[in-house]
Protein backbone atom coordinates (compact mmCIF):
# COMPACT_ATOMS: atom_id res chain seq x y z
CA UNK A 1 0.00 0.00 0.00
CA UNK A 2 2.66 2.15 0.73
CA UNK A 3 3.87 2.21 -2.94
CA UNK A 4 0.62 2.34 -4.67
CA UNK A 5 -0.13 5.24 -2.43
CA UNK A 6 3.84 7.11 -3.55
CA UNK A 7 2.86 6.34 -7.51
CA UNK A 8 -0.57 8.04 -6.58
CA UNK A 9 0.74 10.81 -4.49
CA UNK A 10 3.74 11.05 -7.85
CA UNK A 11 1.05 11.06 -10.74
CA UNK A 12 -0.47 14.07 -9.08
CA UNK A 13 2.51 15.79 -8.50
CA UNK A 14 3.24 15.83 -11.95
CA UNK A 15 -0.33 16.38 -13.11
CA UNK A 16 0.13 19.48 -11.22
CA UNK A 17 3.66 20.52 -12.30
CA UNK A 18 2.10 20.03 -16.10
CA UNK A 19 -0.71 22.53 -15.06
CA UNK A 20 1.91 24.96 -14.07
CA UNK A 21 3.99 24.39 -17.36
CA UNK A 22 0.73 25.15 -19.35
CA UNK A 23 0.06 28.22 -16.96
CA UNK A 24 3.52 29.50 -17.52
CA UNK A 25 3.24 28.58 -21.50
CA UNK A 26 0.06 30.79 -21.50
CA UNK A 27 0.96 33.70 -19.27
CA UNK A 28 4.43 34.26 -19.22
CA UNK A 29 6.14 36.31 -18.49
CA UNK A 30 4.11 35.79 -14.86
CA UNK A 31 4.95 36.21 -11.43
CA UNK A 32 4.86 33.11 -8.59
CA UNK A 33 1.99 35.34 -7.15
CA UNK A 34 -0.12 35.81 -10.27
CA UNK A 35 0.26 31.87 -11.01
CA UNK A 36 -0.53 30.97 -7.35
CA UNK A 37 -3.38 33.14 -7.44
CA UNK A 38 -4.61 31.92 -11.04
CA UNK A 39 -4.26 28.06 -10.07
CA UNK A 40 -5.43 28.27 -6.65
CA UNK A 41 -2.08 27.34 -4.73
CA UNK A 42 -0.42 28.76 -1.89
CA UNK A 43 2.98 30.47 -1.96
CA UNK A 44 5.05 27.49 -0.63
CA UNK A 45 3.31 24.68 -2.80
CA UNK A 46 3.62 27.37 -6.25
CA UNK A 47 7.56 27.97 -5.38
CA UNK A 48 7.88 24.12 -4.65
CA UNK A 49 6.38 23.53 -8.69
CA UNK A 50 8.34 25.89 -9.96
CA UNK A 51 11.67 25.52 -8.16
CA UNK A 52 10.83 21.45 -9.98
CA UNK A 53 10.14 22.98 -13.06
CA UNK A 54 13.23 25.16 -13.17
CA UNK A 55 15.11 22.68 -12.04
CA UNK A 56 14.31 20.13 -14.90
CA UNK A 57 15.11 23.34 -16.99
CA UNK A 58 11.72 23.51 -18.09
CA UNK A 59 11.10 27.00 -17.09
CA UNK A 60 13.69 29.82 -16.73
CA UNK A 61 13.42 33.93 -14.42
CA UNK A 62 13.27 36.53 -16.65
CA UNK A 63 13.94 40.32 -14.93
CA UNK A 64 11.08 42.53 -15.80
CA UNK A 65 11.05 46.13 -14.27
CA UNK A 66 7.62 47.73 -14.06
CA UNK A 67 6.57 49.45 -17.22
CA UNK A 68 4.00 52.03 -15.25
CA UNK A 69 7.65 53.25 -13.44
CA UNK A 70 10.97 51.76 -14.76
CA UNK A 71 12.34 52.22 -11.31
CA UNK A 72 13.20 49.82 -8.76
CA UNK A 73 14.35 45.92 -8.68
CA UNK A 74 13.53 43.99 -11.92
CA UNK A 75 10.95 41.66 -10.82
CA UNK A 76 11.40 37.79 -11.51
CA UNK A 77 8.78 36.59 -14.05
CA UNK A 78 8.50 32.70 -15.53
CA UNK A 79 8.92 31.81 -18.95
CA UNK A 80 9.21 29.02 -20.45
CA UNK A 81 13.07 27.54 -21.35
CA UNK A 82 14.08 26.34 -24.77
CA UNK A 83 13.72 22.81 -23.21
CA UNK A 84 10.17 23.40 -22.14
CA UNK A 85 9.50 24.83 -25.78
CA UNK A 86 10.51 21.31 -27.07
CA UNK A 87 8.08 19.32 -24.99
CA UNK A 88 4.91 20.90 -26.78
CA UNK A 89 5.23 18.90 -29.49
CA UNK A 90 8.48 18.86 -32.04
CA UNK A 91 8.67 15.61 -32.81
CA UNK A 92 8.61 15.66 -35.97
CA UNK A 93 11.58 18.76 -36.37
CA UNK A 94 14.20 16.42 -37.36
CA UNK A 95 12.42 15.24 -40.07
CA UNK A 96 11.05 18.11 -41.66
CA UNK A 97 14.58 20.15 -41.02
CA UNK A 98 16.04 17.15 -43.02
CA UNK A 99 13.27 17.48 -46.01
CA UNK A 100 13.47 20.80 -46.88
CA UNK A 101 17.35 21.54 -46.34
CA UNK A 102 17.36 18.61 -48.68
CA UNK A 103 14.86 20.86 -51.14
CA UNK A 104 17.16 23.61 -50.95
CA UNK A 105 19.99 22.06 -51.59
CA UNK A 106 18.15 20.32 -54.82
CA UNK A 107 16.07 23.08 -56.22
CA UNK A 108 18.14 26.29 -54.46
CA UNK A 109 16.75 28.81 -51.51
CA UNK A 110 13.75 30.17 -53.21
CA UNK A 111 11.77 26.54 -52.91
CA UNK A 112 12.03 26.95 -48.93
CA UNK A 113 10.50 29.94 -49.14
CA UNK A 114 7.66 29.28 -51.84
CA UNK A 115 7.11 25.80 -49.47
CA UNK A 116 6.61 28.65 -46.34
CA UNK A 117 4.51 30.93 -48.75
CA UNK A 118 1.67 28.28 -49.30
CA UNK A 119 1.71 27.00 -45.84
CA UNK A 120 0.65 30.29 -44.83
CA UNK A 121 -1.64 30.75 -47.37
CA UNK A 122 -3.37 27.84 -45.54
CA UNK A 123 -3.60 30.28 -42.65
CA UNK A 124 -4.75 32.85 -44.28
CA UNK A 125 -7.73 31.93 -45.81
CA UNK A 126 -8.87 29.92 -42.45
CA UNK A 127 -7.94 33.16 -40.53
CA UNK A 128 -9.68 35.92 -42.55
CA UNK A 129 -13.13 34.94 -42.07
CA UNK A 130 -12.61 35.27 -38.34
CA UNK A 131 -10.58 37.97 -38.78
CA UNK A 132 -13.28 40.15 -40.70
CA UNK A 133 -15.98 38.82 -38.91
CA UNK A 134 -14.59 41.34 -36.22
CA UNK A 135 -15.31 44.36 -37.91
CA UNK A 136 -12.69 47.26 -38.92
CA UNK A 137 -11.67 48.09 -35.36
CA UNK A 138 -7.89 46.56 -35.24
CA UNK A 139 -8.29 45.70 -31.66
CA UNK A 140 -11.13 43.88 -32.32
CA UNK A 141 -9.46 42.31 -35.53
CA UNK A 142 -6.03 41.70 -33.48
CA UNK A 143 -7.96 40.03 -30.75
CA UNK A 144 -9.82 37.52 -33.37
CA UNK A 145 -6.18 36.94 -34.77
CA UNK A 146 -4.95 36.09 -31.12
CA UNK A 147 -7.36 33.43 -30.98
CA UNK A 148 -7.51 32.19 -34.43
CA UNK A 149 -3.38 31.33 -33.42
CA UNK A 150 -4.82 29.64 -30.09
CA UNK A 151 -6.97 27.77 -31.76
CA UNK A 152 -4.34 26.30 -33.67
CA UNK A 153 -1.32 25.82 -30.59
CA UNK A 154 0.77 29.39 -30.88
CA UNK A 155 -0.99 30.17 -27.13
CA UNK A 156 -1.93 34.25 -28.84
CA UNK A 157 -2.80 37.27 -26.77
CA UNK A 158 -3.27 40.79 -27.18
CA UNK A 159 -2.26 43.72 -25.23
CA UNK A 160 -2.31 46.96 -25.44
CA UNK A 161 0.29 49.70 -25.20
CA UNK A 162 0.38 53.31 -24.97
CA UNK A 163 -3.90 52.93 -24.88
CA UNK A 164 -6.88 53.90 -23.17
CA UNK A 165 -4.31 54.79 -19.87
CA UNK A 166 -2.06 52.12 -20.36
CA UNK A 167 1.40 53.66 -20.46
CA UNK A 168 4.16 52.38 -22.67
CA UNK A 169 7.08 50.71 -21.44
CA UNK A 170 10.29 52.41 -21.34
CA UNK A 171 12.30 49.96 -23.56
CA UNK A 172 12.84 50.67 -27.55
CA UNK A 173 12.93 53.86 -29.56
CA UNK A 174 10.63 56.17 -28.26
CA UNK A 175 9.30 56.82 -31.26
CA UNK A 176 7.83 53.33 -30.99
CA UNK A 177 6.38 53.14 -27.67
CA UNK A 178 4.71 56.92 -28.11
CA UNK A 179 2.76 55.27 -30.75
CA UNK A 180 -0.86 53.76 -29.67
CA UNK A 181 -0.58 50.46 -30.49
CA UNK A 182 -1.25 46.45 -29.69
CA UNK A 183 1.05 43.64 -29.09
CA UNK A 184 0.12 40.57 -30.54
CA UNK A 185 1.89 37.89 -28.78
CA UNK A 186 2.28 33.83 -29.40
CA UNK A 187 3.89 32.19 -26.31
CA UNK A 188 4.08 29.20 -28.09
CA UNK A 189 5.40 28.24 -32.18
CA UNK A 190 4.29 24.84 -33.01
CA UNK A 191 7.45 25.04 -35.62
CA UNK A 192 9.80 27.22 -33.89
CA UNK A 193 12.76 24.72 -34.66
CA UNK A 194 11.87 25.08 -38.01
CA UNK A 195 11.47 28.73 -38.16
CA UNK A 196 14.82 29.02 -36.50
CA UNK A 197 16.81 27.09 -39.53
CA UNK A 198 14.48 28.68 -42.05
CA UNK A 199 13.40 32.63 -41.11
CA UNK A 200 10.87 32.24 -44.23
CA UNK A 201 8.53 30.91 -42.01
CA UNK A 202 8.35 33.91 -39.78
CA UNK A 203 9.04 36.17 -42.81
CA UNK A 204 5.90 34.38 -44.26
CA UNK A 205 3.86 34.70 -41.14
CA UNK A 206 3.96 38.19 -40.30
CA UNK A 207 3.20 39.49 -44.28
CA UNK A 208 -0.36 37.28 -42.88
CA UNK A 209 -0.47 39.23 -39.71
CA UNK A 210 -0.35 42.64 -42.10
CA UNK A 211 -2.43 41.63 -45.28
CA UNK A 212 -5.05 40.10 -42.63
CA UNK A 213 -5.16 43.45 -40.39
CA UNK A 214 -4.48 45.75 -43.21
CA UNK A 215 -1.76 48.15 -41.73
CA UNK A 216 1.87 47.54 -42.11
CA UNK A 217 3.06 45.48 -38.58
CA UNK A 218 6.45 45.08 -37.31
CA UNK A 219 7.89 41.84 -35.52
CA UNK A 220 9.59 42.72 -32.22
CA UNK A 221 11.34 39.23 -30.89
CA UNK A 222 10.46 35.84 -32.36
CA UNK A 223 11.16 32.53 -30.52
CA UNK A 224 13.25 31.10 -33.52
CA UNK A 225 15.64 34.05 -32.64
CA UNK A 226 15.93 33.08 -28.89
CA UNK A 227 12.81 35.59 -27.74
CA UNK A 228 10.34 34.40 -24.62
CA UNK A 229 7.79 35.21 -26.87
CA UNK A 230 6.73 36.41 -30.50
CA UNK A 231 5.64 39.43 -30.25
CA UNK A 232 4.02 41.51 -33.27
CA UNK A 233 3.77 45.58 -33.26
CA UNK A 234 0.32 46.59 -34.74
CA UNK A 235 0.01 50.54 -34.24
CA UNK A 236 -3.47 51.80 -33.84
CA UNK A 237 -5.20 54.91 -35.18
CA UNK A 238 -5.53 54.10 -38.68
CA UNK A 239 -7.73 53.06 -40.38
CA UNK A 240 -7.46 49.33 -42.16
CA UNK A 241 -7.28 49.17 -46.13
CA UNK A 242 -9.30 47.04 -47.28
CA UNK A 243 -8.32 43.49 -47.24
CA UNK A 244 -5.16 42.83 -49.33
CA UNK A 245 -5.55 39.30 -51.80
CA UNK A 246 -3.25 36.53 -50.76
CA UNK A 247 0.51 36.00 -51.81
CA UNK A 248 -1.14 34.68 -55.37
CA UNK A 249 -3.24 37.86 -56.09
CA UNK A 250 -2.65 41.08 -57.83
CA UNK A 251 -2.65 43.26 -55.02
CA UNK A 252 0.38 45.23 -53.36
CA UNK A 253 1.65 43.16 -50.22
CA UNK A 254 1.95 45.30 -47.10
CA UNK A 255 6.01 46.30 -46.09
CA UNK A 256 6.97 44.21 -43.17
CA UNK A 257 9.43 45.64 -40.89
CA UNK A 258 11.49 43.26 -38.85
CA UNK A 259 13.40 43.51 -35.93
CA UNK A 260 16.08 40.64 -34.76
CA UNK A 261 14.30 38.71 -37.43
CA UNK A 262 15.33 34.56 -37.29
Amino acid sequence: MPGGASRVAADADARTRDRVLSAVLERGPVSAAELGDSLGFTSAAMRRHLDSLSQDGLIEVKRVRSSASGAGRPARRYVLSKRGQSTRGNDYLDIATAALTTLGQAVGPAAVEDFARTRFADMEERYRPLVEAAGPDLEDRSRALAGALSADGFVGSTKAVGVAGVRAPRSGPASRSAMPSIQLCQGHCPIQGLASAFPAFCDQETEVFARLLGVDVRRLSTLAAGGHVCTTHIPLGRIPAAPAAGPAGNQATFSIHQQGRP
